[in-house]
């Protein structure tokens, strides 16, 4: 997923935040731990600390899953997702 996905993702939670208040803080948590994937390869490699690295490339790749996860439930009709149109 590429940064304008995701920015045009947050920019519609942002939009709706009332109405959809619980997605908007998960959505955060989905981006935060996007940053924390990517920076945390920064230690984990002047530590030596490479048992990190599958945390790390699953916390890279959570937006991912999670605009996943949420497609397929959208599609199979057991999750209303106003905001996949904006992908």
């Amino acid at each position: 997923m590429d940064l304008d996905t995701l920015q045009r993702i947050k920019r519609w939670h942002v939009a709706h935040q009332r109405e959809h208040p619980l997605e908007c803080y998960v959505w955060d948590a989905m981006l935060t731990l996007w940053v924390v994937g990517w920076v945390g390869w920064i230690p984990a490699f002047t530590f030596d600390a490479l048992w990190a690295a599958p945390l790390l490339a699953f916390a890279m790749s959570a937006p991912t899953m999670y605009v996943g996860l949420r497609e397929k439930a959208h599609k199979a009709r057991r999750l209303r997702c106003d905001w996949i149109s904006v992908r």
